[in-house]
């Protein structure tokens, strides 16, 4: 839901979110424009669920860490500050940002479909990850049961019937694509 039409820098989008009233809310600069997130309970028990399942893998891989709502900002770009829904970082040569938002994109962006999303949303969305230094983005269709995955060179969907892998970012995990989903 966009909650500003007119276009606004990136200095000015922080003086906005850092104003009383705004510092609850879950507020994305897109292109220029503030976009508010609305997650449902739905998009929320997905998240949970994958953020579960990665919390336990990483107890034994301690490679990533898988934050929930971080923010995401390229200093060289004016237009955009992107929370991913999840996100997932490589710890090699990273630490952790404790102000502010993270000066690069997650190693994998995570986007959970809410209704009002359009499908070209999530595609721009995936899109600017991919450009930007994201290695994956997990696309997550809830009405229609489907995880999307990108890659730089490669694009798969994946049904109820399929399973989730980390590819070469995240070797070793799994999830069936079953289990994300509440029956």
């Amino acid at each position: 839901m966009a909650v500003q039409k007119e276009r606004v820098t990136v200095d000015e989008f922080e003086r906005i979110i850092a104003q009383a009233e705004n510092t609850d809310r879950r507020l994305e600069l897109i292109n220029g424009e503030i976009i508010e997130k609305m997650p449902t309970q739905l998009h929320g028990l997905i998240l949970h669920v994958l953020h579960g399942f990665l919390f336990m893998f990483f107890r034994e891989h301690p490679i990533a860490w898988a934050f929930s709502e971080a923010r995401y900002q390229l200093p060289s770009d004016r237009n955009h500050s992107f929370i991913p829904d999840l996100s997932i970082v490589l710890r090699e040569g990273k630490t952790l940002t404790e102000r502010g938002a993270a000066a690069y994109m997650p190693d994998i962006a995570v986007e959970v479909q809410s209704p009002d999303q359009s499908d070209k949303f999530m595609a721009e969305k995936a899109g600017y990850y991919l450009a930007n230094g994201s290695k994956m983005v997990w696309l997550v269709y809830p009405k229609q049961r489907l995880v999307e995955v990108l890659t730089p060179t490669e694009r798969h969907l994946l049904t109820i019937h399929d399973v989730l892998t980390g590819g070469d970012v995240l070797p070793g995990f799994t999830l069936a694509i079953s289990e994300i989903f509440p029956k």
